[in-house]
C-alpha cells in the first residue's frame, strides 16, 4: 500500500493549462488531417453518388475504382518517368555543387567567405515570378542542337534541372556551411599534415561527416523539386515532357471535370513523397535537430 501511495503522489497532477493545450494540439491535428481525410474519402465515392446525394451524404459505395481510373486515363507511369529523370539528377547535382561551396566558405579563411554565403543565400529571396519573362527570352534563346530533343533549352529536362539547381543550392550551401563549422578543425588539421590534398579533405573527410544533413536535404530537396509547378508550366509546352504535377491536367475535360477522380489523382501523385519520407526519416530528424544541444 505504501508502493502505491507514493506513485500517486509522484504522478503528475493534470492542470487545466495541460488540458487546454493539449486539445488545442489535437484540433491542430485534426485542421491539418481534414483536407487530407476528406479527399479520401471523395476518391472513394463515385461521381454519380455524389452528384446525387452531395458530398456531405452518407456514402452508399466506397471503391478503388477512381484511383485506377485516375493511373490509367492519366498515364502517370510516363509523368512519373518525367519527374525522375528531373528529380533525381537536380538533388544530385545541387547537394554536391553547394557542398563544395559550403566546404570552401566554412574550412578556409578567406575574405569574400562571407560575401560569397551571403550571394548564394540571397538567391532564395528573388521571388522567381521577378525573373520570369528575362529567364523564359534567355531558355528560348539558347540553342542546344543535337543535345535536348527542341533543340533549345525551352522544352527541356535540362532546363528544369538546372533552373531548380540554381534556385535551391543556395539554402542548401547555407544550411551544409553551418554545420561544417560544427566539425572539429582538428580534422582538418592532421589531415593537412599527413599530406592530405584539398580534394582528399573534402571528398573523404568531410563530406562523409555530413551524411545527416545531406540526408535531410536531399528528403527536403526531392519534395520541392517533385511538388514544383510553376517551372515546369512556364518553361515546358509539350504535353509528353511535362512532370508528375501537370499530369493531373489529363483528368480534366474540357466541359466537364470530375473531382472525385482529381481527388485519386491527386493522392496517387503524393505517395513517392511519402514514401522517400519514410524511407529518410531517421537521418531527416537527426539531420533538423543537429546543433540543438550545443551550447
Amino acid at each position: 500500500m505504501s508502493t502505491v501511495s507514493a506513485l500517486a503522489k509522484q504522478r503528475t497532477p493534470i492542470r487545466p493549462a495541460r488540458v487546454l493545450l493539449h486539445t488545442f494540439l489535437a484540433l491542430t491535428a485534426l485542421a491539418w488531417l481534414a483536407p487530407l481525410l476528406w479527399a479520401v474519402f471523395s476518391a472513394m465515392r463515385p461521381y454519380s453518388e455524389t452528384s446525387e446525394r452531395g458530398y456531405l451524404s452518407w456514402p452508399h459505395t466506397l471503391n478503388f475504382d477512381n484511383f485506377k481510373n485516375a493511373f490509367t486515363q492519366s498515364d502517370m507511369t510516363h509523368y512519373f518517368m518525367n519527374t525522375l529523370v528531373i528529380a533525381v539528377p537536380a538533388v544530385l547535382i545541387t547537394l554536391f555543387l553547394s557542398s563544395m561551396v559550403a566546404f570552401y566558405v566554412s574550412r578556409f579563411d578567406f575574405r569574400v567567405n562571407l560575401a560569397l554565403l551571403l550571394v548564394f543565400t540571397a538567391g532564395n529571396l528573388l521571388p522567381q515570378q521577378v525573373i520570369i519573362t528575362p529567364l523564359y527570352r534567355m531558355y528560348l534563346l539558347t540553342n542546344l542542337p543535337g543535345i535536348t530533343a527542341s533543340g533549345k533549352l525551352y522544352d527541356s529536362a535540362l532546363g528544369l534541372v538546372l533552373i531548380h539547381v540554381a534556385f535551391q543550392s543556395g539554402f542548401c550551401a547555407f544550411v551544409l556551411a553551418n554545420y561544417m563549422r560544427s566539425l572539429p578543425h582538428e580534422l582538418t588539421e592532421a589531415a593537412l599534415v599527413d599530406g592530405a590534398s584539398v580534394w582528399r579533405l573534402y571528398w573523404q573527410i568531410t563530406l562523409p561527416l555530413c551524411k545527416p544533413a545531406m540526408a535531410a536535404l536531399a528528403t527536403l530537396l526531392s519534395i520541392w523539386i517533385y511538388n514544383d509547378f510553376f517551372w515546369a508550366l512556364v518553361l515546358i509546352s509539350t504535353g509528353e515532357n511535362m512532370p508528375i504535377t501537370s499530369a493531373l491536367n489529363n483528368l480534366s475535360g474540357q466541359y466537364f471535370t470530375d473531382p472525385n477522380l482529381v481527388a485519386a489523382g491527386s493522392l496517387l501523385t503524393a505517395i513517392p513523397t511519402l514514401i522517400v519520407y519514410f524511407v529518410l526519416q531517421k537521418q531527416f530528424v537527426s539531420g533538423l535537430t543537429l546543433g540543438s544541444a550545443k551550447g
